[in-house]
């Protein structure tokens, strides 16, 4: 049967729709929404004896033929009209390999090109800090390696294949010798590179970047200043007391650090209590004022916390009976939130608490609207006329007349637009923000942290065995800035925040890993154990 030209009235408007009787009603119910601004969810189209049902057939209404010209009541509160698509529409088919891997959102693995497991899962454990690629781009590096890592990630971005890192590598050895090492367990024919250590591949590649200018909030690079030390370098204030002469003044000195360490002893099974060990060191050395040998404490705190902090878990130790490196196979649980407030200096925690305290409440009323919105939306969804469900079960023709159905119930405590919360939670936490840490671009402001990559050591040796680099997936799909809290846009961030699965890049093979499984990298065994973790810093919004 041929399109009827029909009539609706809404809100005192005639306005006119077009009605195929072939199709499903729910069809109908779309082109009315496409005029009227009524979600078809919530829309009753009436005629003379009853209301139209997504189920009804509609060639007949009460024994008439449908005619055109009829004239359909629409009743329910219209909403903003759907919007053409800014854009316009590309089928995959049609894109080129840089438009596809920007529309896909796929992150890429790295062939491994001999033994180079352990610069490939450092490659993409940096890829977590966005604002070295922007640093990276935004300025003209003149080391030779800071180049070769931007267009490594310019082309990571822009293919859906791996990327063969030769270049990066050949640069990477050039400057780095230790990596040019030859395996000196195998000759002739079978020689080829040995297996380094990637922490230290992390350390030097690190060390590397200090020259990179540091950027502003809107990522622009700022002269006389570095970016390594503005989101990467913390501050460590090491106390050395004599335990043996009280009168004895005691030493303080100030370091700068990339990393905390986590100790792993007989005893330790959680991070925090290695990383205190840590901290909380004994040792002996001459005591000025006794004249001989005595055993002192060192107490080391952070007296300032970068946007980025590694940890280092200490998984291998010098064993003199075997002359080398062997492998502290320990499991050892990870934080995935981690709190840092327990491992600052008392002036830089009196700064931090105010925030601290406040961001973790809200966090907690952030969980609560995401269970009720959950719960709104699964309520709702069952009603829905316009659904896939419903749509297929108009298999019919026609449309029918029913009596009118009993109104939905209304879902109570409806929220706002989450945007708006976010609003007020970063105006009310940047009044807590310390001001001398915010004039401080690239610290941490709050002192809580969030895990967002792990490179980790599978074997049971130091020289040999095999690293994976895992990157929290919201590091690639649109994830929440991080330290630039006071020129971030909350009307354009994120909120869907349930996402908490990670990628596991195993050199090009690229796999989605479960949060669930985060337990089975704690160690205990040859398998897959944490070395290096990275935290960012909470962001405010």
């Amino acid at each position: 049967m041929a399109p009827l030209a029909v009539h609706v009235k809404h809100a005192g408007k005639v306005l006119d729709v077009e009605l195929n009787p072939d199709l499903a009603p729910s069809v109908f119910k779309e082109a009315v929404y496409q005029v009227t601004g009524v979600p078809p969810d919530r829309m009753k189209v009436m005629i003379k004896g009853g209301v139209l049902k997504v189920h009804d057939h509609s060639s007949s209404l009460l024994g008439r033929e449908l005619i055109g010209g009829q004239t359909f009541m629409v009743i329910g509160a219209a909403g903003e009209l759907p919007k053409p698509p800014e854009k316009p529409v590309v089928f995959l088919e049609d894109m080129d390999d840089s438009e596809m891997a920007e529309a896909l959102a796929m992150p890429v693995g790295l062939k491994n090109l001999g033994n180079t497991c352990y610069m490939n899962a450092t490659v993409q454990a940096m890829r977590a800090i966005p604002e070295l690629q922007t640093a990276l781009s935004t300025s003209s590096p003149v080391d030779i390696l800071p180049r070769a890592l931007r267009d490594l990630y310019s082309n990571m971005s822009r293919t859906t294949e791996s990327v063969v890192p030769a270049t990066f590598l050949s640069v990477l050895r050039q400057v780095i010798p230790q990596f040019n090492e030859m395996d000196r367990s195998k000759g002739g024919m079978m020689a080829g590179h040995a297996q380094q250590d990637a922490e230290e591949c992390w350390t030097q590649m690190t060390n590397a970047l200090k020259d990179v200018p540091a950027i502003d909030a809107s990522g622009s690079s700022v002269a006389g200043k570095k970016f390594v030390d503005q989101f990467m370098m913390g501050e460590m204030r090491r106390e050395l007391k004599c335990d043996e002469a009280a009168d004895e003044p005691s030493t303080v000195t100030t370091e700068r650090v990339l990393k905390i360490e986590c100790n792993i002893s007989i005893t330790t099974n959680y991070m925090h209590t290695g990383i205190m060990d840590a901290l909380n060191s004994k040792l002996e050395k001459n005591s000025p004022s006794l004249g001989r040998e005595a055993n002192y404490s060192q107490t080391s705190r952070m007296s300032r916390l970068p946007s980025y902090l590694t940890v280092h878990m200490v998984r291998f130790a010098w064993r003199r009976e075997i002359g080398k490196k062997a492998k502290i196979m320990r499991k050892v649980k990870f934080a995935t939130e981690f709190d840092a407030l327990d491992i600052v200096t008392p002036e830089l925690k009196t700064k931090l608490t105010p925030v601290s305290r406040r961001l973790k409440e809200i966090e907690k009323e952030r969980a609560e609207r995401r269970k009720v919105r959950k719960r709104t939306k699964a309520a709702s969804a069952p009603t829905s006329s316009s659904g896939p469900t419903a749509a297929a079960a108009a298999e019919g023709s026609g449309m029918n007349v029913d009596e009118p159905p009993a109104p939905a119930a209304e879902v109570p405590g409806d929220l706002e637009e989450e945007s708006v919360y976010r609003t007020k939670e970063l105006s009310e936490l940047e009044g807590l923000v310390d001001p001398e840490l915010k004039e401080d671009f690239g610290c941490s402001v709050t002192g809580l942290y969030d895990l967002v990559a792990i490179v980790t050591h599978k074997g049971a040796q130091a020289d040999a065995g095999h690293y994976m680099g895992f990157v929290k997936k919201s590091v690639f799909h649109g994830g929440k800035s991080t330290v630039v809290s006071t020129s971030a846009s909350t009307s354009e961030q994120t909120f869907d925040e349930d996402d908490e699965d990670w990628y596991k890049f195993d050199d090009d093979k690229v796999s989605v890993f479960p949060k669930e499984k985060l337990g089975t990298i704690d160690g205990g065994g040859e398998d897959s154990s944490a070395y290096v973790l990275l935290y960012k810093s909470k962001s405010l919004a």
